[in-house]
Order: C-alpha cells, then sequence, then structure tokens
C-alpha cells in the first residue's frame, strides 16, 4: 500500500500581521496535485491542521475542502487534532467527515476502538491504524483512566500514560498478513524541533522515548516537530514536517510530504516530495547603509539591524525593504546582562534616573527617549 504522510498545516497562521491565507492555498494545492499524481491507498494528517483553537470561517472553509479534495483522490483519509487545533471542534465536524469519507479523531474519546480505524486498498492489502489525537498532561491521565488500565500513580510521567495508551490502542496487531500504523501528535525524545513550534508542548515534560510505539508497527506517522525527520526506535518513525515555514526560526526547513510504501511482509520505503509553493522566510543583516545596498532577496524578511536603538530606526529599515516582517537590533550588539557601564542600585534612585542607567546599558543615546519618558513620569504623578 502506499500512504501519503503530512501534518502541521497551521491554517490561519499570522506572522507578525502578515496572512498567510493565500500561501496555504498554493500550499495545500501542491499537497492534492502530489496525491493526484502518486495516488496513495491512504492519506494521514497528523495534526495541527489550523494554528489556533478558534479557527477563522476561512480557515476552516480552505482545511475542509483540502480534506475533500485529498478524499476525491481516491484515498482514505484520517485526520487527528494537534495542541494547536480545538480537539472538541474537530470532533463536531465529524458528521460532515463520515459523510465525505473522512476520518476525524480531534481528541481522546472514552471507547478506545473508535481511534483504531481499519481499512483495505483497491489491491486488497488490509491495514489497521491507532489514530491518537494530543494529550494534555491532564487528559494524559484522564485517558488512561477511561481505558481502565493500571491506575496513574502520582509518580507516573506523561510518557508512562502515553504508553499505555499507545499499547492499548495497539492489542490489535498481531495479525501477519496486516499493515499495522500509528498516527500521533507528540514529541520524541532525540528529534529536533523546527523553530516554530510552541516551546509549552516540547518542553521534556511532553517528550516521549521512541520505545512507546510498538516494535510489530510497520510506519508511526508523526506531527507536532516542523522539520521533516526520521527518529530511531523500535520501528520505522517519521515526523513528514510542515508543508510551509510556519515562522522564521524554520526556514532552513525543507517543505515537504512523506510518500510511504509497504506491505505486511515488506519494510517501509520512504521518499519525501518537496512542496515549494509558499513564500520563502529569509533573514538579513546590516547597517541602514548595508541594507540600502541590499538586493533584497525573495521572500518575507527578518531584518537584523546592526545600529544602536533610536526612535524611527524601524522606519527607517521599512521604508528600505518593504517585505520585512520582523525588524530587531542585531543580538550581537545587545550587551550581555550586567556588562553596562553602571548597575543602577534601586534604592534611593529616581524612576528616571533608572530608566537612564537602563538605556546606558543598552548603548540608548537618544536623548528624546529620556524626555519622553520624564513627560509620562510627570502625566501619571501628577
Amino acid at each position: 500500500m502506499k500512504i501519503l504522510h503530512t501534518s502541521d498545516w497551521h491554517v490561519g497562521k499570522v506572522l507578525k500581521g502578515q496572512s498567510r491565507a493565500e500561501e496555504h492555498k498554493q500550499v495545500l494545492a501542491q499537497v492534492i496535485d502530489i496525491a493526484q499524481r502518486e495516488r496513495p491507498d491512504l492519506v494521514i494528517v497528523a495534526g495541527d491542521l489550523y494554528d489556533t483553537a478558534a479557527p477563522t470561517p476561512e480557515a476552516t472553509r480552505l482545511v475542509t475542502r483540502a480534506l475533500t479534495a485529498l478524499r476525491r483522490t481516491g484515498a482514505d483519509v484520517v485526520a487527528i487534532g494537534g495542541n494547536h487545533d480545538n480537539g472538541a471542534a474537530l470532533d463536531a465536524l465529524r458528521p460532515w467527515a463520515e459523510a465525505a469519507g473522512i476520518t476525524l479523531r480531534g481528541s481522546v474519546r472514552e471507547n478506545p476502538d473508535e481511534h483504531v480505524v481499519d481499512g483495505v486498498t483497491a489491491d486488497g492489502e488490509r491495514w489497521r491504524l491507532a489514530a491518537l489525537p494530543f494529550l494534555s498532561q491532564r487528559y494524559a491521565v484522564r485517558a488512561v483512566e477511561m481505558y481502565t488500565l493500571t491506575p496513574a500513580e502520582a509518580n507516573q510521567t506523561y510518557a508512562d500514560h502515553l504508553g499505555r495508551v499507545l499499547d492499548r490502542l495497539a492489542e490489535g496487531f498481531t495479525e501477519p498478513d496486516r499493515v499495522h500504523l500509528v498516527t500521533a501528535h507528540l514529541t520524541v525524545v532525540g528529534a529536533s524541533t523546527g523553530g516554530g513550534e510552541r516551546d509549552a508542548h516540547t518542553v521534556l515534560g511532553y517528550a516521549v522515548p521512541a520505545t512507546v510505539f510498538p516494535g510489530n508497527a510497520h510506519y508511526v506517522a508523526l506531527g507536532h516537530l516542523h522539520r521533516s525527520q526520521r527518529v530511531i526506535g523500535p520501528c520505522p518513525i517519521r515526523y513528514s514536517g510542515s508543508p510551509l515555514a510556519v515562522d522564521f526560526g524554520e526556514q532552513e526547513n525543507v517543505c515537504s510530504v512523506t510518500i510511504v510504501e509497504v506491505t505486511a511482509t515488506t519494510a517501509a520505503r520512504v521518499r519525501e516530495v518537496p512542496v515549494p509553493g509558499a513564500v520563502p522566510l529569509r533573514t538579513v543583516r546590516g547597517t541602514l547603509a548595508q541594507l540600502a545596498e541590499l538586493e533584497a532577496p525573495e521572500g518575507w524578511l527578518r531584518v537584523y539591524v546592526r545600529e544602536q536603538p533610536r526612535a524611527g530606526l524601524r522606519e527607517e529599515v521599512q521604508e528600505l525593504l518593504p517585505r520585512a516582517l520582523e525588524i530587531r537590533i542585531d543580538p550581537e550588539l545587545v550587551p550581555a546582562p550586567g556588562s553596562g557601564t553602571r548597575t543602577a542600585q534601586r534604592a534611593g534612585r529616581s524612576p528616571g534616573e533608572l530608566f537612564g542607567d537602563y538605556l546606558d546599558s543598552r548603548g540608548h543615546a537618544d536623548e528624546g527617549v529620556r524626555e519622553l519618558f520624564d513627560e509620562l513620569l510627570e502625566e501619571v504623578e501628577h
């Protein structure tokens, strides 16, 4: 059977005030084109369909149309909720999804059998997929209790809970003539972040070892980390990565979807298919004079300015580079904490003096800023 694995669409993403809606239309159109060309038997969307738990009507329309178009290629389609998605809202779309022939699992249900999806390809290859949406720390405990496994102990970790849930979902991975698959939205220890993930859900407390996955799985399709990569484990495990760079930290990522070919008796063969539809993200550095001479690269820009901070600097950079979405003083010019010429002592110092010391420590020599602070302070005090 052939599988198209994608994840982390983040439809509805706004980057520093810039909508990515047109880019998402192009990117998802390319994913659909790849599906039409490759003719997969199964499409797995491993979470984070949306960028926010409250997507706009436009974002909802784009996601539902994309899922419908993928289904119309003849593939079975399974999509799960990620940490950015509203699981309950995705579950509310299940009647629509079922009518369209799409399997949608937004959050963990009380009946574990709802997370086990069976299918058969046109060529007669039978497959079973354990589909686990994102689980927060709190709901991981609840899921373990719902599935009547060993009661959660106070000292058990998030990884323990996830391991128990996956063990329960993979109990049916016993038939030798069936392809066994897993999809989940989580962080695996040792995998590399893409650069734009939500930090709270990639920290160590949310990371699980690859050993939580069943050794007899033919392929594990993961979402959550935005960089396409293989994960070392007891079975073939892979992140497809996001099909577009979500933030500037991901500008070096190669955006793609993953194509997997596998049978019940042969190992998974994996290849990446690039998705180049999004506007590139670039970072440029320089003084104002250097930026004025720069032939601006194509794409959205992050600019590190090699100048001391002063009023109006952002506007000057924006005039030189209209596609600059993020403008910062170059981190190399910002002194390390405690390296200022004078350390302000709070006791007995006026707010103006403390603010002046702060500006001095940052190399900020614009007297206009100090005068404005004094004026604002006087208004507040009087």
